[in-house]
C-alpha cells in the first residue's frame, strides 16, 4: 500500500512538473516570429531604425559589426565600425535623431575600470559597409582601484537607453549574496570621458541571479515606457516623471521558459521585440509581444498624492 501511495504521489508530481514546463515552453514560443541568422547566435543588442528595419550586434569576441536583418531573420547588410573593438558588446540603443549607441561595457569580473560606448550616425545614412564612431568613455566613481568585494559586485553592465542628452545605464547584478538590485547610472551622450553618476536603483528578485539580473533595456519611441529584460520576464515601467523611471507604475510580463535572453527593443509604442542567444539548439529567435494583449502582473502602482485639508 505504501509503495502504491509513493508511486501515485511521484506520478502526480511528475505530471505537475511536466505541465509547468510545457506551459512555460508554450508561453515563450507562442511569441516567436523569426529565427535569427546563425551568424548572430550570440545576439546581444537589437534596435529598429527610422525605417523600421531591425539591426543587431553580437556579444564580445566577435567582429565590431552591425547587422541589418531581413524579415525572415537572414542578414541583409553588415557594417564594420572601423575604429571600434568588440571586447564585450552587450546592448544597443538610439536617440531621437536615430544615432545608434553600441555598449562595449560588459564587465563580468567587475574589473574593467574604463568602459566604452560607440556612437554612430543613423544607419539609414550609412551608404557603405564601414563607418566611424564617436567614442564615449566612462568609469564608476565607486571603483577606486581596490578589488571589489563580493557583496558589492554590481559594476557589470548589459543594458542602457538614451533620453535627452544622456545615456542611462542599468547594471547587471553579480553580488554575493545576490541582492537583486539593478543600479541606474547616467553619463553624457557625446564623445568625452565621464564619471558615471548614480541616480537610482530597483530590486527585481533575490531568488537566483540568473533568473532576474538585467540583460537589456529599451524606451518606447514616445519615451513614455521603459522596459528591462531578464531571463524570464520583461519589467514594464510607466507613468514616470522625467528620468525617474521607477517612480510610476511597475508591472511584469512572464516570458516562460528560461533561455539566454539578451536583447530587447520597441518596434512601436505597443510592440516589444526581444531575442535570445542560441545554445545547444535552443533559442536564437526573435519574439514579439503586443502590450495591449499581454498578461501583466501588477508589481506596484504609482503613489497618489493626497490633499491635506486644513
Amino acid at each position: 500500500m505504501l509503495k502504491k501511495t509513493i508511486l501515485i504521489t511521484t506520478t502526480i508530481i511528475f505530471l505537475v512538473v511536466a505541465a509547468f514546463i510545457g506551459t512555460s515552453i508554450y508561453t515563450l514560443y507562442s511569441k516567436k516570429e523569426i529565427s535569427v541568422d546563425p551568424k548572430l547566435k550570440e545576439i546581444s543588442g537589437i534596435e529598429f531604425d527610422k525605417q523600421q528595419r531591425l539591426w543587431a550586434i553580437n556579444d564580445g569576441g566577435n567582429e565590431p559589426k552591425l547587422y541589418r536583418l531581413n524579415k525572415d531573420g537572414s542578414i541583409a547588410k553588415e557594417i564594420l565600425v572601423e575604429n571600434a573593438k568588440n571586447i564585450d558588446w552587450e546592448d544597443m540603443t538610439q536617440n531621437k535623431f536615430g544615432h545608434f549607441f553600441l555598449g562595449d561595457f560588459g564587465n563580468n569580473k567587475n574589473d574593467r575600470r574604463w568602459l566604452t560606448i560607440y556612437k554612430i550616425e543613423n544607419p539609414i545614412d550609412i551608404k557603405t559597409d564601414t563607418t566611424q564612431a564617436e567614442i564615449i568613455k566612462f568609469t564608476y566613481p565607486e571603483m577606486d582601484g581596490t578589488p571589489i568585494k563580493p557583496n558589492n559586485r554590481n559594476f557589470d553592465l548589459e543594458a542602457f537607453v538614451a533620453l535627452g542628452r544622456h545615456l542611462y545605464l542599468f547594471t547587471k547584478n553579480r553580488t554575493e549574496p545576490f541582492d537583486g538590485i539593478t543600479k541606474v547610472y547616467k553619463v553624457g551622450d557625446h564623445a568625452a570621458n565621464f564619471k558615471a553618476e548614480l541616480i537610482d536603483s530597483f530590486k527585481t528578485c533575490t531568488t537566483l541571479e540568473k533568473l532576474c539580473w538585467i540583460t537589456s533595456a529599451a524606451l518606447s519611441p514616445d519615451r513614455k515606457k521603459l522596459i528591462l529584460l531578464d531571463s524570464t520576464s520583461i519589467w514594464l515601467f510607466e507613468n514616470f516623471e522625467g528620468d525617474k523611471f521607477f517612480s510610476g507604475d511597475v508591472s511584469k510580463i512572464d516570458l516562460g521558459i528560461v533561455t539566454q535572453k539578451e536583447a530587447v527593443t520597441f518596434f512601436d509604442d505597443n510592440t516589444i521585440v526581444f531575442t535570445d542567444e542560441e545554445f545547444k539548439g535552443i533559442g536564437g529567435n526573435a519574439y514579439f509581444i503586443k502590450l495591449d494583449e499581454a498578461k501583466k502582473e501588477i508589481i506596484r502602482k504609482k503613489p497618489t498624492s493626497e490633499k491635506v485639508h486644513p
